[in-house]
């Protein structure tokens, strides 16, 4: 008979489970340390994010999923049901509130972290009970991986580094980094448990794949980005690119107190828009544009220098690239209409309706004296001065006219006639247009750049030539603050769409533009808005207008010359304007820097009085042989 014998301290080993196919995922062994992990041949660290900035932007974790190392960035959301959210910022609200009053009552200075949170507090229960956004529980781990312990620790000081000027605190997962690893894996597990309440907007920029840069026009492009190169992306430092032709208006409105950099930034996108093929007209109050038209061949007008002149009373005609003219079916009406707008501004107020009533008498018999009227064959003909109004006015017999004859002698037989002694001098074609107003005199300003629109204007809605415009008016104030001016600029950002040209408006002085309807007018039409930095005095109708976060309110207030907001409808970027050494040279506006290129500078001065006296000869020449080119005009 046979027995088994029995084993005494002897154990059957179970079996094994089959990992399969997990097995090739799984570590061999896991080595657990109190601030780090052994996993396999390679090192990690796990940390928890416990402190957030008060605002963040769209990418604003960007730098930290571009880290040239390894590090795991894991995001675990949990939504709040609004009952529960509604409960808790009552809760937050009352402790918040109680601590003031405490406080207040011990005589104890103000802690700014607790009045910031309670402000905080208030807005976003305010916009919880009005359904603008939800509460969330985030929970924000990193987790570092090195090859060896001592690379591991030199990868964790960068990354902290990194998170300190992300404004993040970061907090090692001490005595449960095992938890913290497990928390940063593609599992859905959080055992840490270290999160904080975010609202609907807060979330959506912490979205991993959220850019800070402008969308691109088309993202399934793999080309260059289109558009006018404006700077680099302050927070990730990318290019910014846009191209307001692509927007549903092609107007650009520019903000900034004295030295902000606004004249500087707008000359160097009219340059780059060169290099497009867009046509631009600019209207420069402190003839700032002079090198710039030099060294691109542009047809600069010295409104203010001798022979320069602009007739207010010539017919909206259009040249063909044929050589035949056309017009609006309605253009005498139309320059009828504007001439009063032209008195208006050379007034300095409003036309009383007897004014009125005589001065538009008035225009219909200046123009009869001279045989043009409602016939467009007699279009072609001279078209009269101001001085030839100014005659009817004085001889029309009526009170109102012998007065308005009388306040139009300093422009017509004055000291300010030079501007309208005479036919139009300067023909504004070409690539690029300057109309320098700077030696024009302060009370001829606002009349020089209400005309230099006019010309402007006729170019850009000639239907003969269909191309892409800029029209740039720097120092917009000075046309803002005259309401028939305004009034007219309105209409031009309201109508250029139409003719595929877009308006750049610039003014250091915001309270003028932002302080009349008509002026907040302009600014809503205007798709692309920039703003530079500001002076204290003006932000908040900044922050007001354009809706301004706290944070995009200190960056306008601390930005450096040349940093600014670009916002394209939904859209806002933070960005610095870059330019290379020969765009700077041509666009800087440093009285440092121009004292360097004195040389350049006489020179350039030269070149313009013998282009002006060159243009002015010839075209005085053409107008003087009139029955001639009336008769070819006629004939073609």
């Amino acid at each position: 008979m046979k027995t088994k014998a029995k084993r005494r301290g002897h154990k059957t080993p179970a079996a094994q489970p089959s990992l399969g196919r997990a097995g090739a995922f799984t570590p061999d062994a896991i080595s657990v340390r109190p601030r780090a992990l052994e996993v396999g041949g390679e090192w990690v660290s796990s940390f928890a994010v416990v402190g957030y900035p008060r605002e963040v932007h769209p990418g604003w974790l960007q730098p930290l999923l571009t880290y040239p190392g390894r590090v795991d960035v894991s995001l675990h959301i949990e939504p709040i049901d609004p009952v529960t959210a509604s409960n808790r910022l009552k809760k937050q609200l009352s402790k918040l509130e109680s601590g003031r009053r405490h406080t207040s009552e011990k005589g104890r200075l103000i802690d700014p972290q607790v009045e910031a949170a309670t402000e905080d507090a208030y807005d976003l229960s305010s916009r919880v009970a009005r359904g603008e956004g939800k509460l969330y529980r985030l929970g924000l781990y990193l987790t570092v991986h090195a090859p060896t312990e001592e690379a591991l620790g030199d990868e964790v000081a960068a990354i902290r580094s990194l998170a300190a000027s992300l404004l993040l605190d970061c907090k090692p997962t001490t005595y449960r980094s095992l938890q913290g690893w497990i928390t940063s894996l593609p599992m859905g597990l959080d055992l840490v448990g270290m999160r904080r309440t975010f609202d609907t907007s807060a979330l959506s920029a912490a979205f991993p794949f959220t850019s800070p840069d402008l969308p691109p026009q088309d993202p399934t492009s793999v080309g260059a980005p289109s558009g006018v190169l404006y700077g680099f992306n302050v927070g990730s430092q990318g290019l910014v690119h846009h191209d307001r032709f692509t927007l549903d208006n092609h107007n650009s409105v520019i903000l900034g107190r004295s030295g902000a950099g606004k004249s500087y930034l707008v000359k160097l996108e009219a340059l780059r828009s060169l290099y497009r093929g867009i046509e631009i007209h600019v209207i420069d109050p402190e003839d700032e544009y002079a090198r710039l038209a030099a060294a691109v061949g542009g047809t600069y007008v010295h409104l203010g220098a001798e022979q320069v002149r602009l007739n207010p009373m010539d017919l909206p005609i259009h040249t063909r690239p044929d050589g035949r003219r056309t017009a609006p079916r309605d253009a005498l009406i139309r320059r009828s209409l504007f001439l009063h707008t032209v008195i208006t501004v050379l007034l300095g107020s409003e036309l009383a309706a007897t004014e009125r009533a005589a001065l538009d008498r008035a225009i219909t018999a200046t123009y009869q004296r001279v045989g043009i009227t409602s016939d467009p064959r007699t279009w072609t003909r001279p078209a009269p001065l101001l001085a030839d109004l100014a005659e009817v006015l004085a001889d029309s017999g009526d009170t109102a006219g012998v007065e308005l004859a009388a306040r139009l002698h300093p422009y017509v037989t004055g000291a300010f006639s030079g501007l309208f002694s005479g036919p139009t001098s300067t023909r504004p074609e070409g690539h690029l247009v300057v109309f320098s107003l700077r030696d024009l005199a302060d009370e001829l300003k606002p009349i020089g750049t209400l005309l230099t629109l006019d010309a402007v204007w006729r170019q850009v809605s000639n239907p003969a030539i269909r191309k892409p415009r800029l029209v740039v008016v720097d120092e917009a104030w000075l046309l803002m603050k005259e309401p028939a001016g305004a009034e007219f600029l309105f209409r031009m950002a309201k109508a250029s769409r139409k003719q595929w040209a877009g308006l750049t408006v610039a003014t250091q002085d915001t309270a003028d533009v932002l302080g009349s309807d008509l002026g907040k007018a302009v600014v809503a039409n205007a798709a692309t808005q920039i703003l530079l930095r500001q002076a204290s005095q003006a932000i908040d109708e900044i922050t007001r207008t354009f809706d301004l976060s706290m944070g995009e309110r200190q960056f306008l207030l601390s930005a450096d010359r040349g940093q600014g907001l670009l916002s394209t409808g939904t859209q806002r970027v933070a960005f610095q304007s870059i330019a290379s050494p020969v765009e700077h040279h041509l666009v800087t506006s440093n009285p440092a820097e121009l004292a360097e290129y004195s040389d350049t500078s006489s020179g350039t001065e030269n070149s313009f009085v013998e282009l002006g006296a060159d243009d002015t000869t010839g075209i005085a020449d053409s107008f003087d042989d009139g029955d001639a080119s009336q008769i070819e005009l006629d004939a073609a």
